[in-house]
């Protein structure tokens, strides 16, 4: 997949789509336990993505600006050391039990991931051929696809405790004065995990700075011309791509960030079941990058990712008119169906862009303030239909634009001359 002299580091690069894979994909235990511990609303409570994926609007163009000029392996070291110090952040909100304070830690941990995923989304895609950047960035994706099997395990085993007391409960143990300590030890559950994660997070940072990795540069590709500018959107199929990223995230956020809440409105299950079973869910998101990869073989990339969003609108669709167990079962399929999305996407939307690959990462990475959005949306929805349901509804709509860009969207085409990209001195 790769020559000799990358094996080494894209294998490397590759545990960066792990580590930032558990970013995302602890947010479906934290916002259930988060609710708990700092008595959230539903609309509260999506305020933990929206922390996430602002962090990546507000660092994706500095980060991208950052790799540019200093390179691929200086990015990556800003992005993990940012990362790890999020991650450490955690232990003074989970002592405090400050619902800003996790959302300042989710924020510069977020800040950290934008890094990485800007350098190693391209990097990893120009590390070989040209023309099979697709199967090789899904491949390296399915270690993120890896990470979103892990976290929910990890989460829901130790973070969650499966205590799920009622209001009339709650209100017994704070007019008894228990209701403090109770939270607070839900609370301190938190820390062990971030603080190991921290631990790894310098780990992997140190094995980057004593690597060599290799110089990939980007060739001019189709004629947009080199400079390193926003007018990289004026090109269409970057602009689409930017768009429907934006709706994949919103729906994969929404999709396994309320699950937990879901699959308890809908089928009573209790949180720690619910959260094995989005981890078991998260198989199939792992599953269907290798898959994906494969099947890339004989489909062409966007016709695979025109024929996975149909089938997961009538996925959604089953989850949002049935009820019970059925209706879980819809849902835990969709991730196997999400999971080429991101790369696929990523990957279209970077081609023959040259020395502009960089900036249109930067945009790419910057439209996964997507998953800000949806779940916001989502939550406000609910807690105005008293239906967590109801509030899948969104996702749909995220669906629907993918379908066009997999149609029309990712389609390349010539720019005009007036608006093409100049060069900077």
């Amino acid at each position: 997949m790769t020559k000799n002299k990358y094996l080494f580091p894209f294998i490397l690069v590759c545990t960066l789509f792990f580590l930032w894979a558990f970013l995302h994909n602890i947010n479906g235990i934290l916002i259930p336990h988060l609710k708990k511990v700092c008595q959230l609303s539903d609309t509260q409570s999506s305020l933990i993505d929206f922390a996430v994926y602002f962090g990546y609007f507000v660092i994706a163009i500095p980060a991208g600006l950052f790799s540019h000029r200093f390179g691929y392996k200086k990015g990556i070291l800003m992005g993990l050391f940012l990362f790890a110090a999020g991650a450490l952040l955690f232990l003074p909100a989970a002592d405090s039990r400050n619902f800003i304070l996790f959302l300042v830690a989710l924020f510069v941990a977020a800040s950290g991931a934008t890094f990485l995923e800007t350098v190693a989304n391209p990097y990893a895609a120009h590390m070989g051929a040209p023309e099979t950047s697709e199967q090789r960035l899904n491949f390296a994706q399915s270690f993120n696809g890896l990470g979103a099997v892990v976290a929910p395990y990890i989460g829901s085993t130790f973070i969650l405790s499966g205590v799920e007391h009622s209001k009339a409960e709650l209100d017994a143990m704070k007019a008894n004065s228990q209701l403090a300590a109770y939270l607070q030890h839900e609370a301190s559950s938190i820390k062990p995990p971030y603080l190991i994660m921290a631990v790894v997070l310098v780990l992997v940072a140190i094995a980057f700075i004593f690597t060599k990795l290799p110089d990939v540069r980007e060739e001019d590709g189709g004629g947009h011309g080199t400079g390193f500018s926003p007018k990289v959107l004026r090109i269409p199929h970057v602009r689409w791509a930017v768009i429907a990223e934006f709706f994949y995230v919103g729906a994969q956020v929404g999709v396994t960030s309320f699950f937990v809440r879901f699959s308890k409105f809908t089928a009573g299950i209790p949180e720690k079941t619910a959260g094995n079973m989005l981890g078991a869910a998260m198989i199939g998101f792992m599953a269907g990058r290798f898959l994906g990869t494969f099947f890339m073989r004989y489909i062409k990339p966007a016709r695979l990712l025109s024929i996975y969003a149909t089938i997961n609108i009538g996925l959604l669709l089953v989850a949002l008119m049935a009820h019970g167990r059925v209706a879980v079962y819809a849902m835990m399929a969709i991730p196997f169906f999400l999971s080429i999305m991101f790369p696929t996407i990523f990957a279209l939307g970077i081609k023959d862009l040259g020395e502009e690959t960089k900036m249109a990462s930067s945009f790419l990475v910057m439209s996964i303030i997507g998953g800000a959005f949806t779940p916001v949306m989502m939550g406000l929805i609910s807690d105005a239909t008293g239906s967590i349901q109801v509030a899948y509804i969104m996702p749909v709509v995220c669906m629907a634009f993918i379908l066009y860009f997999g149609l029309r969207g990712h389609r390349i085409k010539e720019v005009p001359q007036t608006q093409k990209t100049p060069a900077l001195a």
